[in-house]
């Protein structure tokens, strides 16, 4: 018996040690400028004194949602009056947004909006429901995907007069070689040769300049707000939708981006890209 006891405990300590060793570690942010670790309560007190905060995201990665709802609960606890900007939402849903946030609308009435619009709903329902019950409004930022699946198959010269009507007047497609390398880093597999990776620039940047507008449209309405913006790192990154800001106004903000091993790493990327690198995000909290 006694035998039994000691193999069993040393069973147990083996599948104890194994399960410490193979933990989550907990996920930390990287200031890019000076390559430092900080803290969220350091990087929340920066962010503070900005209008615009884009954090980058894989759209199935559940620790980047994680992070941006980290983030997003930690300016509000803050007393920062925080609104989410959203590259999953056509601004025309924008009625239905405000109904969910007002709590006017039943979970499964909004549904029906949110999959016109997107999908991988159990990705982004934790975020939803944080702005429903904290009151924290949420803009839609995008066009009709038509037009950008247009622009991504022919360019953006095959857009008629009309799909062009329906853009903002200031919108650009002047792609130029160093947006192109960091979307094939950032994007990988999704990322085409020849002309049709430059159509698909042209849709991403397409894209970039009509969230923009839409952006400075809400900071124009709402000046006591700060916007957490939740996009793709390729157009959260400081050459997509920031640059499209900076050429209309000058308006603070900072960049977030989550690390991706192989696209996005610590010593591959730079200030010019972004400000902080959010590493080991395997729905591990930021610390």
């Amino acid at each position: 018996m006694k035998r039994i006891r000691i193999v069993c405990f040393t069973i147990l300590l083996i599948v104890g040690l194994h399960l410490w060793n193979t933990a989550p570690a907990d996920a930390h942010i990287l200031a890019v400028a000076d390559g430092k670790v900080v803290s969220l309560e350091e990087v929340i007190v920066d962010l503070k004194g900005v209008r615009l905060v884009f954090m980058g995201e894989l759209h199935d990665h559940p620790g980047h949602h994680m992070a941006q709802l980290q983030v997003i609960r930690a300016l509000h606890d803050a007393g920062v009056p925080v609104a989410i900007g959203l590259e999953m939402f056509r601004t025309d849903s924008q009625k239905a947004l405000d109904m969910w946030v007002a709590g006017r609308m039943s979970e499964r009435r909004f549904l029906r909006t949110y999959f016109d619009n997107w999908s991988m709903w159990p990705e982004y329902r934790e975020i939803f429901h944080e702005a429903r019950e904290r009151k924290i409004p949420m803009v839609g930022l995008n066009i009709s995907r038509k037009i950008t699946q247009q622009v991504a198959r022919s360019g953006f010269g095959s857009l008629s007069p009309k799909e062009v009507g329906q853009l903002p007047g200031k919108v650009r497609c002047d792609v130029d070689e160093k947006y192109k390398e960091y979307i094939r880093r950032v994007l990988g597999g999704h990322a085409h040769n020849n002309s049709t990776f430059d159509n698909f620039c042209e849709a991403q940047l397409l894209w970039d300049t009509v969230m923009a507008d839409a952006l400075l449209d809400f900071l124009a309405t709402h000046p006591e707000h700060t916007v957490v913006v939740l996009a793709g790192s390729g157009h959260a990154w400081k050459y997509g939708i920031p640059e499209q800001i900076r050429r209309e106004a000058e308006v603070p903000y900072r960049v977030l981006l989550p690390e991706i091993p192989g696209r996005v790493e610590a010593g591959s990327i730079t200030p010019a890209e972004t400000d902080y690198l959010m590493l080991g995000l395997e729905e591990a909290p930021l610390h």
